[in-house]
């Protein structure tokens, strides 16, 4: 009898101990919903990069539950109520999280639980606030010009430069503070691509996230792209390329370096480096006797070689040579340089090293006279 006693009291205890294994548990509270809709939780998929179903939870009483495999690391995630447009979006993490879903906004929602969706809702919080103020900015800028008053517009650009720089210090600031949270490689992801900071800066601070963030797949991606962009920084000898003319034949990047060359991205759909053409074309101009040769690399989209080649003509850029696979943002060139946004130029000597890279207007021109002269 003792025996079976001891038997059932661990039997007990082992119910207990599953029913308390709630590391990583959502719970929410979905008012105004009907019972029986479906609350879908999905991750972000490391190979794609779209979020993926991961499982799902029931709406009963306006509240549901959801007890999930405790994750190695965090991951981002969403939440998703069926018959519902938008999503919630949060971080999967080993504890709590709790939701407070509004079906008729839904992202005025509110979700807390654990460090890593303090620190989210941080980041997203001032991300909502910059880009309102941004905005209102735009607004007053447009004004300003409609009405020729330079003064304003003075003070308005200035502010908007401050606001910049706030929001520079601000994310470097939380950085510093969630080295061991998911929220760390998406600051750097974002410093990263929208250039506030450079990839040597960005590699420095990439080796202060601890190990167990360097293991999720958002921190694998930001490597490649670190060591993509090493190749492609000033000082490095420019990645060797080829790729297809307008008339269908191959150029290669070693076959045509001149004193200078210039590597240029862009593509006919993009307005800011339609805008900048006529500047590369008076910089051209200037210095091509002394010298200097364009390469474009062209973005453009599949099956729109007629848009890349009328923007070629319109823009007079038939001067210099163009290349294009006509694979978006999937082109290999811009691959190799880690372009991941356009107009990018990169500037190189005639070893086909990089003396200088996103340089526009006179700033481009006159490094090449600095460099020619």
């Amino acid at each position: 009898m003792k025996k079976i006693a001891i038997l059932i009291s661990a039997f007990v205890i082992g119910l207990t101990s599953c029913e308390d294994d709630k590391g990583y548990y959502l719970a929410g509270n979905v008012e105004g919903v009907e019972n029986g809709k479906k609350v879908y939780i999905s991750e972000l998929d490391g190979n794609n990069r779209t979020p993926k179903v991961v499982d799902t939870a029931t709406v009963n009483d306006g509240k549901f539950e959801l007890d999930l495999e405790d994750p190695e690391v965090p991951n981002l995630s969403f939440l998703r109520l069926e018959g519902v447009n938008g999503t919630v979006v949060f971080i999967s993490e080993n504890e709590r999280i709790s939701f407070d879903i509004n079906k008729d906004s839904i992202r005025g929602s509110e979700v807390s639980g654990g460090k890593e969706n303090k620190a989210l809702y941080e980041y997203l919080g001032h991300l909502n606030e910059l880009n309102r103020k941004m905005a209102n900015m735009q607004n007053d800028m447009g004004e300003a010009m409609m009405q020729k008053d330079t003064a304003k517009l003075q003070s308005l650009q200035q502010a908007q430069a401050e606001l910049r720089d706030n929001d520079k210090n601000f994310k470097e600031e939380l950085f510093q503070r969630n080295t061991d949270s998911y929220v760390s490689v998406m600051l750097l992801t974002d410093m990263l691509n929208m250039r506030t900071h450079s990839s040597a800066e960005v590699r420095e601070m990439y080796e202060q996230v601890s190990d167990r963030i360097k293991k999720t797949d958002l921190a694998q991606s930001l490597k490649e792209n670190l060591d993509r962009n090493k190749a492609s920084e000033v000082g490095s000898k420019a990645p060797d390329f080829s790729g297809p003319t307008p008339e269908g034949d191959e150029l290669a990047l070693e076959d045509n370096l001149g004193k200078v060359t210039v590597v240029d991205f862009w593509a006919a759909w993009c307005k800011p480096c339609r805008v900048e053409n006529p500047n590369l074309v008076k910089t051209y101009n200037k210095y091509k006797d002394q010298g200097l040769n364009i390469i474009s690399v062209s973005l453009d989209r599949p099956g729109q070689k007629d848009k890349w080649l009328q923007a070629i003509e319109d823009d007079q850029l038939e001067q210099w040579d163009h290349v294009s696979h006509l694979q978006f943002w999937n082109d290999p060139i811009a691959k190799k340089y880690g372009v991941r946004a356009i107009p990018a130029t990169f500037v190189l000597d005639e070893n086909g090293v990089i003396v200088a890279k996103n340089l526009r207007g006179d700033e481009l021109a006159n490094k090449i006279g600095e460099l020619l002269n």
